[in-house]
């Protein structure tokens, strides 16, 4: 496999850029609208959740970007991966080339995003003076490599299964509305009974968010199990996908 992706290494590559030159196509900011979009999408979450949600939420603003910025991250990541093989069906029904190339450029894409508005997020967590730098920061990595791999496992079964059935884009949408609700982006789970909060750990997105807040705001290092949990959500759902590109991969070139 790693063999055949280094053959296919220049595709690869010519793939992100084409990903990125596509997004930003005729607009006049360009990747500044990669940092730009999520913080207007903070201004207006602030704006409107503040007075209701961060009244007895320490570090408020900071509580919120953590929500948001791992939120868009998946929302990006998987959204680019539903549609990686019908976008580039012209290419892989000419050229026998790896499918799951197309998906990993756009996540790769995503990724990138991420991080430069990872940048501004420090660079506000910086501005507050009762959260200092700490080594536990380096933590951080754990969480965003497992919600990579997750966003990879679902950008999988999305795009395998948006080839079959055009609908899932349309409740995929549902979905990740439904979902922004039930990852505590904007609110607090400690007003919930402890058995609702348990349920909300069922939420993989949630799971890193709350790792990320620990790191950051509540200056804890979360325990052995809840970093199996974060494990253990990126690779069962990269289990599942990588078994839904492998058992379908032949039939993809009749559905598109």
């Amino acid at each position: 496999m790693f063999q055949r992706a280094k053959k296919y290494q220049f595709l690869f590559e010519e793939l992100v850029k084409r990903d990125f030159k596509k997004k930003y196509k005729r607009t006049i900011l360009g990747m500044i609208w990669s940092i730009l979009a999520p913080l207007l999408q903070l201004l207006v979450m602030a704006l409107v959740f503040t007075k209701f949600f961060g009244r007895n939420t320490p570090h408020y603003i900071i509580y919120l970007f953590c929500g948001n910025l791992l939120f868009s991250f998946y929302s990006d990541s998987t959204n680019g991966g539903m549609r990686s093989l019908i976008g580039n069906a012209a290419i892989f029904t000419k050229v026998d080339v790896p499918k799951y190339m197309f998906l990993l450029s756009r996540n790769v894409q995503a990724f990138i995003n991420f991080l430069l508005t990872l940048i501004v997020f420090f660079i506000f967590v910086a501005v507050d003076p009762d959260l200092p730098f700490r080594w536990s920061f380096f933590l951080l990595a754990y969480p965003i490599a497992c919600l990579t791999l997750f966003n990879i496992g679902v950008g999988m079964v999305l795009s395998a299964l948006f080839v079959f059935f055009r609908d899932i884009e349309y409740l995929y949408g549902v979905f990740l509305q439904l979902l922004m609700y039930l990852s505590a982006i904007f609110y607090n789970i400690e007003v919930y009974p402890i058995k609702i909060q348990y349920l909300f750990y069922t939420n993989p997105v949630f799971v890193y968010i709350r790792y990320f807040r620990k790191i950051v705001i509540e200056a804890t290092i979360p325990t052995i199990w809840f970093h199996l949990l974060c494990a253990f959500y990126a690779l069962v759902m990269l289990g599942i996908g990588c078994w839904m590109y492998k058992k379908y991969n032949h039939k993809f070139l009749y559905y598109v």
